[in-house]
This record gives C-alpha cells, structure tokens and sequence, in this order.
C-alpha cells in the first residue's frame, strides 16, 4: 500500500521532534598554522577523549601563518574560531597587539615557565624549536666550530662557505629581530652590516643551508632543530652547535609554539577546554615524540634522539621585547642586504 497523505505528515513531525529532542554535538573550531600532519592527530584524540568536534582550519599558504592572522583580523567584527595555534609566536603577539585574543589563565600553563605567559593572559608559549648552527663534521673539526654570532665574523672561515637564510624572513628574521633585543640596535646593526660586508652566503631558507651543509657545500649554517635534526636523521656528517652558552653572553633563541584564546570567540567555554588541553604535558610529550617539537618547555621522560643535547643558556630577553624589535630590524636588515 501507498502511504496516505497523513502517514506522510505524521512521519515528517516524528522526525522533527526527534531532531529538536536531540542535543546538538558541541563542537570548538581552531586555526592552526602546525604543519597538518603533527596537528591532526592531536585534534583528534581529542575529539575521541571529550566527544568535541574539532573543526580545525590549517594553512597551507606559503607565507604559513600569516594567512590564518590576516583571516582571525578581518573576522573580528564577527570571529568564527574559538582557537589559534601557532608554530610561532611573532603573529601571535600581532594579533594581541591588534586586540584579537581574549585573556585566559590557563590551569595547564602553572606547570609552564613564567616567561611563557603573556603578563595580560592573552596567549601562551610552550615547546618548540631553536636556532642552531649546523656544522659539517667532514669539513670543520666539531671543536674548531664557531661557539658565538659573532665567530661568524671571523676572517679564518671563508664566507662563501657560510650561510644564512635571508634575514627578512621567518625564523632568520625573528633572530634578528633577537639579537637587536639582545645587543642593542646600533650593535646589531653593526653586527648585519659586518656580515653581509664578509660576503656570506645568503640562501632562499632554512632547508636549503641545511642541505648545502649537509652536502658539504657550506662548512655551515644558521638553521633551525627541526632542519638540522633532519640531516642527522638522514645519515649526514653534520652536528648542530647552540651558539653563545657561555657565561655573559647573548644565549640560543628559542622558538616557541603559542596558543590563544579568540575574543569573542563562538564556542568560549569549548575554546577553552581546548587550550586546556594543548598545553597539556601530554601533548608536549606527543608532539615532542612526533617530532614537531625538539625543545620542550617541561623535563620529559622521554626525548627523540635528536638534538641529543638541549641548550643551556636561552636568551634572556622576553618575546615582547623580541617583536618590539621587528621594525628596526627589518629597516636595517633591508638597507643592509638589499641596497
């Protein structure tokens, strides 16, 4: 039989009853600029563990995050994610800057250096990445290796055979950025011009002095753990060398993973259960495991093999003081490699 007109209806209102009778799945929406594959698998675990639907936006673009911070800027008259996740902080202290990021006193970060919260509660910094010097063993004996910035300067290594990423850029930039805080701008300044005057080599990133070093092209390189700890993981003759952990001097920068509220966030309360929840000592670990991060911000029990060593001495200025110290930089770092 054919169902009548009213068996139609009544089924139709059944299931619209049920459909209202049935709670919504809560969900909490991220961007993340983490590279996919070391993020996804946290965001779902957590979903898995707290029945929260994760509904996580990543950035694929070259420039990575400055794409998620251009979006969470022009969302903020009508913000769509409740959490940003970065594999930096510079962007991060940007978009406090520009008043996108609501104060938020995680539980989770008192297990964290005072140096990793922002005094306000607007965001917070746990493990990530340093600067390093990756050295090829086959061309410089490891003792004999620079130990300081300024060793770069020095006239016994040729500076065709030492390179750099360009300093306007990423995590070269931030270092720049870092050494102004550290010495003072004319200082720095000098230091740049020095460098640039010596001839070394500058290069498109990070990986490609990773590989001319790995590849005995370059004696060596600034870099980051992550490049650096790909090379040995390969087989390569390379170590990697924290620079100026001696005693007065300027220390290794650094680079921190940050996490941050959204103001005015959609799902405030889910938001925030999932800051919670990335600054977790677990998930350090995991993604100290998962080799997303090679410097934690806590003493785990396990570490990767590489880098075998942490560095002892980080720099002593704050990341407020290293972003404040951008746009001197970047003027000075422009007129000194481009003109």
């Amino acid at each position: 039989m054919r169902p009548t007109l009213q068996t139609v209806l009544a089924a139709v209102c059944l299931l619209a009853l049920l459909a209202a009778c049935t709670p919504a799945v809560p969900s909490v929406v991220i961007y993340t600029s983490v590279d996919q594959v070391y993020a996804e698998p946290i965001l779902k675990q957590y979903e898995e563990q707290t029945g929260v639907r994760v509904l996580a936006v990543y950035d694929v673009e070259a420039a990575k995050t400055t794409g998620l911070v251009n979006r969470l800027l022009a969302e903020m008259d009508r913000p769509q994610a409740d959490v940003f996740w970065s594999g930096e902080f510079v962007q991060t202290l940007l978009l406090k800057e520009n008043g996108a990021l609501a104060a938020y006193a995680s539980p989770q970060a008192d297990s964290l250096p005072v140096a990793s919260r922002d005094p306000d509660g607007c965001w917070t910094a746990f493990g990530g990445r340093a600067r390093v010097l990756l050295v090829n063993t086959n061309r410089v004996v490891l003792a004999d290796a620079p130990r300081r910035m300024a060793d770069l300067l020095d006239p016994r290594w040729n500076p065709s055979r030492v390179g750099i990423a360009n300093p306007l850029f990423g995590t070269t930039y931030t270092q720049a950025a870092a050494v102004y805080a550290a010495l003072g701008d004319e200082a720095a300044q000098q230091f740049f011009t020095d460098l640039q005057a010596r001839g070394v080599r500058v290069l498109d990133g990070n990986s490609v002095v990773r590989d001319l070093v790995a590849s005995g092209e370059l004696d060596f390189g600034l870099t980051d753990t992550d490049d650096a700890c790909g090379a040995v993981e390969k087989g390569a003759p390379v170590a990697l060398v924290y620079l100026d952990q001696g005693e007065g001097e300027m220390g290794t920068l650094v680079i921190p993973n940050t996490v941050a509220l959204v103001a005015g966030a959609p799902h405030p309360e889910q938001g925030r259960a999932l800051v919670d929840y990335l600054l977790s000592p677990e998930v350090e670990a995991e993604l100290v495991a998962s080799g997303w991060i090679q410097i934690p911000s806590r003493a785990l029990a396990d570490r990767p093999a590489c880098p075998a060593e942490l560095p002892q001495r980080g720099m002593l200025v704050t990341l407020a003081e290293i972003y404040a110290r951008l746009e001197r930089a970047k003027t000075d770092l422009t007129d000194i490699f481009l003109h």
